[in-house]
């Protein structure tokens, strides 16, 4: 049973689950909305409103953090420069999930993942 289990598994071993999110998030601040599987964004919303939360302190503390997480230098850049001061007076929700269709291989359920623009 899951009674409050903390994240998803995906089906992935810990290092890939950790890279795919590290991917997916460096994708999402790249083009600011991406599709991907519903339960996949759902997890991505979890780790990328917490870098951004990291990143909207804006100094080279929150660079550091952000790199360390991401391991992309212009992501990190534009992710403390640009896209942080934008939610800079919202507490959180910066992402929003949007279901889009049924995958016609799979028939996994697709969404799409965007920052919320202001």
């Amino acid at each position: 049973m899951r009674h409050k289990h903390g994240y998803r598994k995906l089906g992935r071993t810990s290092t890939h689950r950790s890279a795919l999110l590290k991917n997916l998030s460096i994708a999402i601040i790249k083009s600011e909305k991406i599709e991907t599987t519903l339960p996949k964004a759902k997890e991505l919303r979890s780790y990328v409103e917490k870098l951004i939360t990291k990143a909207a302190k804006g100094d080279f503390n929150a660079h550091r953090a952000v790199f360390a997480q991401l391991q992309d230098k212009e992501s990190t850049k534009k992710l403390v420069e640009v896209i942080a001061p934008r939610f800079a007076q919202r507490n959180g929700g910066y992402t929003r999930i949007v279901k889009t269709r049924l995958r016609r291989g799979d028939a996994a359920e697709m969404a799409y993942i965007e920052l919320v623009s202001e």
